[in-house]
């Protein structure tokens, strides 16, 4: 009929259940406004517009969610653990944690992930593509906006390298112990822990250090500087890492989930050394008699065998231990009385 492209959609003339279809996908809808929501996404419009940031969104309701960002308000509960949220998509992405849910699975190397945004991003390592990045404002400070939190950079490749956090990709492997790295330039740092190379030294205690980064929070037991606090117990961490391992204390999360035998780790280097009793490597051998560890922290606990240090000392009768459980075990003879034969 003439004139008929320009008038509001209508029901199809077939009868059923969704009436609405669209004209660019064929894709069916019970009403009208739920037909022009979707055809947002053909059109490209965001009607709705942050007036504090500028962002711009399809949705009313997304835009509503949105706000939570500048007020910091977390209205979605988990029920397993208590932690909060500011969108209830959120919420519903965290709740995998704990049913420990991956319906996302790679079709070219079968690796499963708990999001299709995740699943998404990982396909670009096969293909070679770069991720997209929306960008604000030009008056913004910080124009590339990452698309699964809302953080914001200043600039493109800042973006491309914090996106890696969502899909907890490790595509840079050290040779000599298998670990993985969502950055090259991490994977760089870290194989000065093989080469033993330690060019930063300490000017207080003359301690080296293989990474700058690992003198700076050296340097806080100096100073006694605990910058990041937490927020629920009000202890201090010496850098943010240590501060955000801590908090799974409090909130119970066990993210990191054994392939093997399904026992949960709240940090990642946990479940890397665990996975290491079904491999049964033992990458981090003993210079002076050759037995080899799982983990450096267990070698570091064994080579005082051979040098004798004690570096755990009561500060009740000075008696001196090579490891601390040795001492925390020691500490209840004060408590309860002193040990046979003393």
């Amino acid at each position: 009929l003439p004139g008929a492209e320009d008038e509001t959609p209508t029901p199809t003339e077939t009868p059923g259940s969704h009436p609405y279809a669209c004209p660019e996908c064929n894709k069916a809808f019970f009403q009208s406004s739920t037909l022009s929501r979707h055809q947002r996404t053909h059109t490209g419009e965001r009607p709705y517009a942050c007036s504090l940031c500028g962002k711009q969104f399809s949705q009313r309701a997304n835009h509503t969610q949105h706000q939570h960002t500048h007020t910091g308000a977390r209205p979605y509960r988990c029920g397993d653990c208590g932690k909060t949220f500011a969108f209830s998509s959120r919420l519903l992405q965290h709740q995998l944690v704990h049913t420990g849910d991956r319906p996302y699975r790679c079709p070219d190397c079968h690796k499963a992930f708990n999001q299709k945004s995740n699943l998404k991003q990982h396909q670009r390592l096969h293909s070679g593509q770069k991720p997209p990045a929306y960008k604000r404002p030009e008056t913004s400070q910080k124009p590339y906006g990452c698309h699964q939190c809302g953080k914001a950079f200043r600039v493109s490749s800042h973006l491309l390298r914090h996106q890696v956090t969502h899909t907890r990709e490790r595509p840079y492997t050290c040779p000599d112990c298998g670990r993985g790295f969502a950055l090259s330039a991490h994977l760089q740092r870290h194989r000065a822990v093989h080469s033993g190379e330690k060019p930063y030294p300490c000017p207080q205690c003359g301690k080296r250090f293989g990474l700058g980064a690992r003198l700076d929070r050296h340097l806080r037991t100096h100073s006694g500087e605990r910058p990041y606090k937490c927020g629920d117990c009000g202890a201090g961490f010496v850098d943010s890492s240590a501060l955000i391992k801590h908090r799974h204390i409090h909130t119970g999360e066990k993210p990191y989930a054994c392939p093997e035998c399904g026992k949960s780790f709240g940090r990642s280097s946990y479940l890397a050394t665990h996975r290491r009793v079904h491999s049964g490597e033992r990458p981090y051998p003993c210079p002076d008699c050759g037995k080899g560890f799982a983990s450096s922290s267990d070698l570091s606990k064994h080579r005082r065998v051979h040098t004798g240090e004690k570096p755990y000392s009561c500060g009740l009768c000075g008696r001196a231990f090579s490891r601390s459980s040795n001492l925390l075990a020691h500490q209840k003879v004060h408590r309860s009385g002193p040990e046979p034969g003393e």
